[in-house]
């Protein structure tokens, strides 16, 4: 049992006796974070995409402040998912990649009987305790009362060690998925356990946090009969089909959690943010890694809408002009349950129209999937980007990219990024580069 779930249940008995979680916190608006998984950033109804259909987010972006200029840092659901709940780098939290490295006295072996010995399961739960060191989404709301819960994909082990009260991962490193066990099941077969915790919070009379993280799309790409059916009829390719269904799918879950929430008549006070943990570009008539997407340093894997809606505090409006970033969520979740951002942190409140106009630049670091070092995130290091307006450098580490240029991309006119434009703005590349090191120059910390 660790001291973070020891503390959880220490801050729901004060609950329970205290009349500081009455009136004071059914005022607070409930939270629902939204985490598509794989979802390239074209492909929803409201980013225009021909084909797909996702009615459910569509109708959630009629009613949402929409950044159509959303990011992720990193291209890899791990370290990905570890910003969104701690609201920091990568190379901040120190979760810069899915998996460690390989312990010296298993690396000789097979890789899956290597990931079967001890010794890996030791270095794993070094590497788990790492989240153990951070201050997350559930921690920061539990000082005003809030249950909350877990769902779907999740690395860190029990849901308890990234704060959650409730949850469904439990982190059997044997038995279960590395990335979520037994709460890898939400959205593909129903939706009850997220339910669920909805009646126990409104029975309670607590304000609630809901992580909602569904394998979706993600492969595999299982889509119903009667959804692929319809996609197959729209390409010849089958396996792009059954993306597109996927997406459906996943769409399809997110109009059962909001009907659930008018059901429970808890649509007014509740705040849902939307964002992809990672693109997908889906290679024609083969499910593969794409290499301008998922890991990759790129818009096909970075780019994402990110999207925030509070019935009645917020304005609805699509923003295509300024950026946002997942590093941006914690602290927009903050602002709105009145907590004060520790100053260190990097992201800004997406409700603050001047914060978000006054930001001039977002950056990101692209890591190895299997981390180097366990405490230096630098060694995994493979490219760092900076976005500034319009324009987009990339800069990779010579040591893991020997081959990789400089690139610079116009990113409105280039959204595909075919076109490097780094030998003709030699002084622009000299301007974001030493942004980019202002950032974090790993070369110096």
């Amino acid at each position: 049992m660790t001291s973070r779930f020891i503390a959880s249940l220490i801050a729901i008995f004060i609950g329970v006796f205290l009349d500081t979680h009455s009136a004071d916190a059914q005022a607070q608006p409930n939270i629902v974070l939204i985490l598509s998984d794989d979802q390239a950033w074209t492909d929803y109804g409201f980013m225009k995409h021909p084909h797909i259909k996702t009615p459910h987010l569509d109708k959630l972006a009629s009613r949402s402040l929409v950044y159509t200029r959303g990011y992720v840092p990193n291209s890899l659901c791990r370290p990905s998912l570890a910003t969104i709940i701690t609201g920091k780098y990568a190379h901040q939290h120190g979760i810069v990649g899915n998996d460690p490295p390989l312990p010296d006295d298993v690396k000789d072996m097979p890789l899956k009987r290597a990931k079967l010995h001890d010794s890996y399961f030791k270095a794993r739960e070094t590497y788990i305790s790492k989240i153990d060191q951070q201050e997350t989404i559930p921690d920061y709301l539990a000082k005003l009362g809030y249950l909350s819960f877990q769902s779907g994909k999740w690395w860190e082990g029990h849901y308890s060690r990234g704060g959650f009260t409730h949850g469904m991962t439990h982190g059997d490193m044997l038995l279960g998925a590395r990335h979520g066990d037994e709460g890898l099941t939400i959205g593909r077969k129903g939706m009850k356990p997220v339910f669920e915790f909805i009646e126990t919070a409104k029975k309670d009379q607590k304000p609630f946090f809901l992580w909602y993280a569904p394998l979706m799309p993600h492969s595999p790409h299982k889509p119903p009969e009667r959804l692929l059916t319809k996609y197959t009829k729209l390409t010849p390719h089958v396996e792009i089909a059954k993306y597109w269904a996927m997406c459906e799918w996943f769409d399809e879950t997110i109009g059962d959690l909001m009907s659930e929430l008018e059901r429970q008549k808890l649509s007014e006070n509740t705040i849902i943010l939307y964002v992809a943990d990672n693109g997908w570009i889906n290679e024609a008539d083969r499910d593969a890694y794409a290499p301008r997407s998922k890991r990759s340093q790129y818009d096909g894997g970075l780019r994402t809408p990110i999207m925030v809606c509070w019935p009645g505090k917020i304005t609805p409006m699509v923003d295509n002009d300024n950026l946002a970033s997942s590093i941006d969520l914690l602290p927009t979740i903050l602002h709105a349950t009145g907590i004060t951002p520790p100053a260190d942190l990097p992201g800004i409140n997406l409700l603050d129209a001047k914060a978000v106009a006054s930001r001039n630049a977002i950056y990101g670091e692209i890591l190895e999937h299997d981390i180097v070092d366990m405490n230096n995130p630098a060694a995994s290091l493979r490219f760092r980007w900076i976005i500034n307006g319009d324009w987009k450098l990339i800069v990779p580490v010579k040591s893991h990219e020997p081959k990789a240029q400089i690139e610079l991309f116009n990113i409105q006119s280039d959204p595909t990024e075919l076109k490097n434009l780094a030998g003709q703005n030699s002084q622009r590349v000299q301007q974001l580069q030493q942004k980019l090191d202002a950032w974090w120059n790993p070369a110096v910390n």
